[in-house]
């Protein structure tokens, strides 16, 4: 596999000239949470009182969510993140979308999904969502698509900014995130959790074991 340049610094790089485009760039991890909590009480709000669906139905509705959206993290990670364009400016434009984050992975201020990014993705899918199944259903779909996102951004962040080592499970998904970044990035697109990867053969070939070196440079 080709050697890449990898750093280890915990540094935002400059990626535009203008200096709007640049502070867009930069997202603190708590923004996701600060858009859409709100967001997922409103969706639950208009499940229980508005639509008057009960709690089983809300339930089962927005464990859908949650799997639908896990199965959109794999797609968006593998086929779009991970898309080699043969152009020039779609180079670049990849580079500004995901192959910054490989080149700089410690990078603290690009290790959630951006609201220029995830408010658009958000806009589309619910109305996917209430096209296919209706005004009835959707908020409860879309709020577990929602809390999914959430647990895929805060995972992503903590695997690249801590240690994880009081959590077996934490350090286990540190541990199979990271070998995307430093060993093989044609395998483990999933990062809250490995299950696309194994449905669809991505996963691993072998089991993940820590490197120590490399695990001492990415938590230091």
């Amino acid at each position: 596999m080709e050697k890449k340049y990898i750093s280890n610094k915990p540094i935002t790089p400059r990626l535009f000239s203008n200096d709007l485009l640049e502070k867009l760039s930069h997202v603190h991890p708590v923004t996701p949470l600060v858009i859409y909590v709100p967001v997922v009480i409103y969706l639950w709000y208009r499940a229980v009182v508005i639509n008057q669906l009960s709690i089983g139905t809300i339930l089962g509705l927005f464990g859908s969510g949650v799997v639908l959206w896990t199965l959109m993290e794999y797609v968006i990670h593998r086929f779009v993140f991970h898309y080699e364009p043969k152009s020039e400016w779609g180079k670049q434009l990849h580079f500004m979308f995901h192959g910054i984050h490989h080149d700089y992975p410690r990078d603290p201020l690009r290790l959630v999904m951006p609201p220029s990014a995830s408010i658009p993705l958000a806009i589309v899918v619910y109305a996917m969502l209430f096209w296919t199944i209706g005004a009835t259903f959707a908020p409860a779909v879309f709020s577990g698509v929602l809390v999914g996102y959430l647990f895929y951004d805060m995972i992503h962040y903590a695997a690249h900014h801590f240690s994880l080592r009081k959590s077996k499970i934490g350090l286990w998904l540190k541990q199979y995130h990271l070998r995307h970044h430093y060993q093989d990035d044609e395998h483990a697109f999933g990062v809250s959790n490995p299950l696309w990867d194994f449905v669809f053969g991505t996963n691993p070939p072998r089991p993940v074991k820590k490197n120590k070196e490399k695990e001492t440079a990415a938590s230091s």
